[in-house]
């Protein structure tokens, strides 16, 4: 059985998300710049190791070290994570530079993520609005029959951990996704990722060979997504969680119930700086990192009956991929199967 705690509490029409914010301690809100540079030396060493680990290990010892190295590359994402919501510096400039420098590795464009994200945030589990996990409708499943159809359907099952993958290359490198006065920092962040790209992947080819390209960026990309999509899947993603059409969505109960707070095991924590710590950065986006736990603690000690909580198990991903399918506004979910079946009785 997979293991949830959570709660049929629901919070009143008049609470709002200002009311959860205020119960929050201010102090957890106050950037330390020693500890977010801290963050970052901690993530550069872990690097490291990872990498110093792919070089020396002996071949049978080769996937547990591009485990380690691209879980430590989250870590880096993390932090560009802490930039873009600006909790990482008081100086928009520190921001990007670091937010740029931590996402290129990734080959990730910074200001296009920054700009979804932040959408996502404003909009989380909202209905035509969110761009991390939406579910598709019955009629954009029927409508979208064949490659599209195919693809959504081997992302939301056994093959969830392509889903970063898939929402990193459609949505961060075309700037007519994005409104007008975006579209210059986008292609910025973009054309800056594809300049690294053309330089650095070479260059790692010539001097490591195709097993040195596989070795030292191919897998540990890889993990990366794989722990991307994991996450931001369970942040948001159970049978019993609602998306909700815009006139039924509302941004204190949607933030603080809709976002999951699942533990992983302790080592995935460290590395990736809490980020699974979710519910408060849901609540504010303005707690950096390093005080997440102790606005979680705020946060179960004011509204912990209506908080989702979980522990991350094969099992709970298991359960996300047989259920969690077609959207449905009356049980949240529909499964693939279920909407065959009555798709063919039509």
């Amino acid at each position: 059985m997979v293991a949830i705690q959570n709660s049929s509490h629901t919070l009143t029409s008049e609470t709002t998300l200002r009311d959860i914010i205020k119960t929050i301690p201010s102090e957890y809100f106050e950037k330390n710049p020693l500890r977010a540079w801290l963050s970052v030396l901690f993530s550069l060493t872990a690097a490291a190791l990872g990498y110093a680990s792919i070089a020396f290990a002996p071949w049978y010892l080769l996937p547990f070290a591009w485990f380690f190295t691209g879980t430590a590359l989250t870590g880096w994402f993390v932090i560009g994570h802490d930039c873009g919501h600006r909790s990482f510096s008081n100086k928009n400039w520190i921001n990007d530079l670091v937010g740029h420098i931590a996402f290129l590795p990734l080959l990730y464009p910074f200001h296009g993520w920054r700009f979804k994200h932040d959408h996502h945030h404003l909009h989380t589990n909202k209905m035509g609005e969110d761009n991390a996990w939406y579910p598709f409708t019955v009629e954009e499943y029927e409508k979208g029959k064949g490659l599209i159809s195919n693809v959504y359907r081997l992302i939301r099952t056994r093959f969830w951990w392509l889903g970063s993958i898939i929402h990193w290359a459609n949505l961060h490198f075309n700037a007519s996704l994005y409104p007008e006065r975006q579209q210059e920092q986008v292609k910025f962040s973009y054309r800056l990722v594809i300049a690294f790209a053309v330089i650095a992947l070479p260059i790692l080819i010539v001097t490591t060979g195709f097993v040195g390209f596989i070795n030292f960026f191919l897998m540990p990309w890889l993990v990366y997504h794989f722990w991307m999509s994991t996450f931001t899947i369970v942040h948001h993603t159970m049978p019993d969680i609602q998306f909700k059409e815009k006139d039924k969505w509302n941004a204190a109960t949607d933030q603080l119930t809709g976002t999951v707070h699942c533990d992983y095991p302790a080592w995935v924590e460290w590395l990736c700086h809490d980020i699974n710590v979710h519910v408060p950065h849901h609540v504010s986006t303005g707690i950096p990192s390093y005080n997440l736990r102790l606005a979680h603690k705020s946060l179960d000690e004011n509204w912990g009956k209506y908080m989702y909580k979980t522990k991350f198990s094969w099992e709970l991903i298991k359960d996300i991929g047989d259920r969690c399918h077609i959207y449905d506004p009356e049980k949240c979910y529909k499964s693939f199967v279920e909407v065959d079946a009555a798709l063919k009785t039509d």
